[in-house]
């Protein structure tokens, strides 16, 4: 296998494929209720949905690297973490998911394109190689993904 399928590959698991590690982001959100989404564990503490739009941001953040374009172009205003909800409904709820799903999409086919000959370079602005920004995005989905577990179980 090539590095690129591999990289394709943990970017999956990480997010929606199958693993033996356990629940990854796309499965840690999966039938997420509104009440649970909005819930917050603690004063000044992120809530789930809040966490949705942070790896939504990041995913853009890397794929916006490798297609080398120029910051600002995320649809939300902002980065790093947004406060949620502005509108408390499902509608809003299922858009920021749409958000995260699309921008893992675009990373995907952004990897898919990109030159394995150039995975050791830094990008403008980072010090961070291609690389791994790339398998950093990953770890962060499954970072998250249990952070997300566990807020779930404290908001009953």
């Amino acid at each position: 296998m090539r590095e690129k399928e591999l990289l394709l590959v943990q970017l999956e698991q990480a997010f929606q494929k199958k693993s033996w590690h356990g629940t990854n982001l796309t499965g840690s959100i999966r039938g997420l209720k509104l009440k649970t989404a909005a819930f917050r564990p603690g004063k000044d503490r992120n809530n789930i949905w809040e966490l949705i739009v942070h790896c939504a941001y990041w995913k853009y953040s890397v794929f916006r690297r490798l297609e080398e374009l120029p910051a600002g172009s995320f649809p939300l205003k902002g980065s790093n973490f947004f406060r949620r909800p502005e509108e408390k409904t499902e509608k809003a709820l299922k858009a920021d998911i749409k958000l995260l799903k699309n921008c893992h999409k675009d990373l995907l086919d952004a990897v898919a394109r990109f030159s394995q000959r150039r995975f050791d370079d830094v990008p403008k602005g980072s010090k961070t190689t291609y690389r791994d920004l790339i398998v950093g995005v990953g770890a962060h989905d499954l970072y998250h993904a249990g952070q997300i577990q566990l807020i779930k179980r404290l908001a009953g």
